[in-house]
């Protein structure tokens, strides 16, 4: 019988491994490509090591007892009459409250350094991108170039981009994981965030909050290029389509619900147009 609960256990861990292993390649939160990313895997490992100098004990101590006081030892003390213990009192009481204390100030202090808000100090002018969440698809507007695209975006390495994001309908989430910090995307709201690449790359960017049928497929692809020569001649590319958003009306074609859409380009776009979309839940 115990051989038996033995190989069930067995198989039980093996089947757990292959679950967790089997997600392994999508931990690109652990893998940032940013200054802001780098910081918040920071945040998450210092957390974890301290939940882990609660957890282990608690695991380890488990065991012990467990082990220690099994109806066949015949060696342990009964001590029916126990009722407390100081020092046990002190120790499962204070290390938690200190460890909330330690990760409280840890977390108070990363919060103000890494306020999406707070622009990224650099010698490179920031890239300004916009963002309009569409259902199901990212609206990406370049205010300095007049040009706009679907579900890709592109910037030089090592240069500061900032987002100003909106949403058309129902709220929405931006977040490139490697490049870290997500931030919501409301109708009739300006939500700013600022982030940094430091390595060329393509990185994937996905909505991270459930809005519709369509959410699954909401993705989008961030090009992190060499140097700015590249991403001037990107901005070529756009520029030589065909297409454009010349007015509103051209807009709430593009705006019309589909899924799993895919990358377009836009030569010109309407002025403001990422105001005048704020404006209609004024």
């Amino acid at each position: 019988m115990f051989n038996k609960n033995i190989k069930k256990f067995k198989k039980i861990i093996f089947i757990c491994i292959i679950f967790f292993l089997s997600g392994c390649n999508n931990l690109v939160i652990m893998n940032p490509k940013g200054n802001i990313g780098i910081e918040e895997k920071k945040l998450i490992l210092i957390a974890i090591c301290i939940m882990l100098c609660i957890v282990i004990p608690v695991i380890l101590m488990t065991l012990i007892f467990v082990i220690k006081y099994r109806k066949s030892n015949k060696n342990a003390i009964y001590k029916p009459n126990w009722s407390h213990s100081n020092k046990i009192e002190f120790a499962i009481w204070s290390i938690p409250i200190f460890a909330i204390i330690f990760l409280a100030n840890i977390t108070w202090n990363t919060t103000k350094i890494l306020d999406p808000k707070n622009e990224i100090i650099s010698t490179n002018k920031p890239v300004n991108i916009q963002v309009i969440s569409l259902d199901w698809k990212w609206l990406f507007i370049y205010p300095e170039y007049n040009i706009a695209t679907i579900n890709e975006i592109a910037f030089p390495k090592d240069v500061p981009v900032k987002f100003n994001i909106t949403s058309n309908s129902v709220m929405n989430s931006f977040f490139i994981p490697q490049l870290g910090s997500q931030i919501y995307a409301m109708a009739g709201m300006d939500s700013i965030l600022h982030l940094i690449s430091n390595h060329s790359g393509k990185y994937k960017g996905i909505s991270s909050n459930f809005s519709g049928k369509g959410f699954s497929d909401m993705k989008f692809s961030a090009i992190s290029l060499s140097n700015k020569n590249e991403f001037y001649d990107w901005i070529k590319k756009v520029k030589s389509s065909s297409k454009e958003i010349k007015n509103i009306k051209d807009y709430e074609k593009i705006s019309k619900p589909s899924i799993n859409n895919h990358v377009e380009y836009f030569s010109t776009v309407k002025s403001n147009l990422f105001y005048d979309v704020i404006k209609k839940f004024k």
